[in-house]
């Protein structure tokens, strides 16, 4: 009988732990996506008028596109020791990666393949 209380006790305590576990990440996630909107909307005004001012061959309309859209914002971790973040707008089938740390535009790039 002892040995079947503590098989109890034991799962209860995992049921418990797992629990805790999943609410902690669930808190965290949420943080996470408030923290993600804020940043994107700081960024965006900056993004768009950085996008309509960069020089390229194929223009970018946001103000007067007929079809935009806000990818939102992304990041690649080549190496454990460096983080390339963009801002990616499209207007028109045009993408602009905007990069929020060197406030720099690219038209018609592929974040991926940027150095």
């Amino acid at each position: 009988m002892t040995f079947q209380r503590i098989v109890v006790a034991l799962l209860l305590l995992i049921v418990a732990g797992i629990s805790a576990i999943g609410y902690f990440e669930w808190r965290i996630a949420v943080q996470a996506r408030t923290l993600k909107a804020f940043v994107e909307g700081y960024v965006f005004n900056e993004a768009v008028m950085a996008c309509e001012q960069a020089k390229s061959s194929t223009p970018f309309k946001w103000n007067g596109g007929k079809s935009t859209s806000v990818i939102g914002l992304n990041s690649v971790k080549p190496d454990k020791y460096n983080v390339f973040a963009s801002y990616t707008l499209v207007a028109d089938g045009v993408y602009c990666d905007y990069d929020p740390i060197k406030r720099k535009a690219e038209i018609g790039s592929s974040f991926l393949e940027r150095e």
